[in-house]
């Protein structure tokens, strides 16, 4: 049975993608710490939550919901996939089977108008660092933009790194037939912060404008041992113990910040 489309009104074929990765990183120094902070964080970020965090990304940037996919994994991380169109929803055309929202109008040339994350817990197999990343892409097309939901999902992952990337791509015509590869004035994903956030983080910019390409590295400024034990109580912990930490927790974070490996004599 040939599916029937959804027929779009004014439709802009400019496609806007906001993707994230997120990292949030710790210390626990025994195999059953480490095991204990992935559940931990696999429960925190499970994908009932995270289809939570989505559906009001998709309210907040004015999407509307076509289709709904969430997936737990087994040892450890979760999936989520909205699929959102710009246009009001036929509410007689929606289905609902098993708490999702399925469209007898799914269609494949809308899929790029999505919203989805990915989590991947994971822990150093000697060091006692345990690392999470979540990666979010909210891409749509049309008027709608994903750079108003940016500080919403910055502050839902409270995280030590955080990277983004934002980018426009094809392009649209107006009445007159002239194309127009952007519809919105952007120098810098910054732009798009709250200050709060900016306050919150250290950040630099690497930027291909004449290509609409966006990218803004983050890395949390104020760095408290406290706030990266797990499991572990702060006064238990001699001095030497306490520095040897901090530098393996700040190679981790600059490792990342900056996408390289780096040797412990460097991050000392």
């Amino acid at each position: 049975m040939k599916l029937q489309k959804l027929k779009l009104y004014g439709f802009n074929n400019l496609t806007k993608s906001l993707s994230f990765c997120i990292y949030d990183i710790c210390y626990a120094n025994t195999n059953d710490s480490r095991n204990s902070y992935i559940a931990y964080i696999d429960e925190q970020y499970n994908a009932i939550r995270l289809t939570k965090i989505l559906k009001e990304t998709c309210s907040i940037i004015g999407a509307n919901v076509l289709n709904i996919f969430h997936q737990d994994y087994e040892p450890q991380g979760a999936s989520v996939t909205i699929l959102v169109c710009e246009e009001p929803i036929n509410i007689e055309k929606i289905n609902v089977l098993n708490n999702k929202i399925v469209s007898s109008s799914v269609l494949a040339h809308l899929d790029k108008s999505h919203i989805c994350v990915h989590t991947y817990p994971e822990s150093h197999p000697q060091s006692g660092i345990c690392t999470f990343r979540a990666d979010i892409e909210v891409s749509t097309c049309g008027i709608i933009s994903p750079l108003n939901a940016l500080n919403y999902l910055i502050h839902q992952l409270e995280s030590d790194i955080v990277t983004i990337e934002y980018r426009v791509r094809g392009f649209t015509r107006d009445i007159d037939g002239v194309k127009h590869f952007i519809d919105h004035k952007i120098n810098s994903i910054q732009n798009f912060m709250s200050n709060d956030i900016k306050s919150m983080y250290d950040m630099v910019d690497v930027n291909v404008y004449q290509e609409n390409i966006f990218h803004t590295r983050m890395l949390l400024r104020e760095f408290h041992l406290n706030n990266y034990l797990f499991n572990i109580d702060l006064k238990d912990l001699k001095k030497e113990e306490r520095s040897n930490i901090v530098n393996l927790l700040w190679r981790e974070m600059r490792e990342i910040y900056y996408g390289r490996n780096i040797s412990m004599i460097d991050s000392i």
